[in-house]
């Protein structure tokens, strides 16, 4: 049991500033991801596939890349090699698509990525409306582009979880503001790992 910490005459209680990185790791990353599910994939376009399927494509030790699409930014996250613990990496500034595939491709090959889970952003009702339209044209430019599998992953409350969160930690509202996309890209991504850990589990 923690005892009370005195500062001064006034006898307020030391509470040290908590770094919202941690706080979300801690709080979501750890734990399995119920808002979200798999969302269905494109038939159109052989490499957006489930997430089964995306897990047997990938090679021994390869990453996957989470993605928070947004209207000006595209939230970033890694898993570990493991594909266990998906964690936040980088927001960037959303451009032309061959800009955005240029560091993307960096990262590639950098980090070892063998596939990437996108969030959809479903609407409430289970519907989708033109921001889903926008993530599925940018999964498939992204399997097109690279030749790897593409998971798509239903986002609804994502963002909404990972502000609050943000907001708990005693963030500022600038803070927030660089955090919340790479944030959301790991919780997405970390539902989908949690979701093939379920099933490999299961099976």
């Amino acid at each position: 049991m923690r005892g009370k910490v005195k500062c001064g005459k006034a006898g307020l209680a030391a509470r040290p500033r908590q770094n919202p990185e941690d706080r979300l790791n801690r709080d979501f990353l750890s734990q399995s991801v119920k808002p979200c599910r798999p969302a269905t994939p494109d038939p159109c376009v052989s490499e957006i596939v489930d997430l089964r399927a995306l897990e047997a494509r990938l090679p021994r030790g390869a990453r996957l890349l989470g993605i928070d699409l947004g209207t000006k930014t595209v939230g970033l996250a890694l898993s570990d090699p493991g594909r266990m613990i998906a964690s936040p990496m980088q927001t960037l500034k959303r451009g032309k698509f061959s800009r955005d595939a240029e560091e993307i491709a960096r990262i590639i090959t950098e980090q070892g990525v063998g596939g990437f889970v996108i969030g959809l952003p479903v609407n409430m009702d289970g519907s989708e409306g033109p921001r889903c339209q926008s993530a599925r044209a940018f999964a498939r430019n992204l399997a097109r582009h690279f030749g790897l599998p593409v998971a798509l992953w239903d986002e609804r409350l994502s963002t909404a979880a990972v502000t609050r969160t943000l907001i708990t930690a005693d963030a500022s509202r600038t803070r927030r503001a660089e955090l919340v996309d790479k944030m959301a890209a790991a919780y997405i991504l970390q539902g989908a790992l949690d979701r093939l850990r379920e099933s490999g589990s299961a099976g």
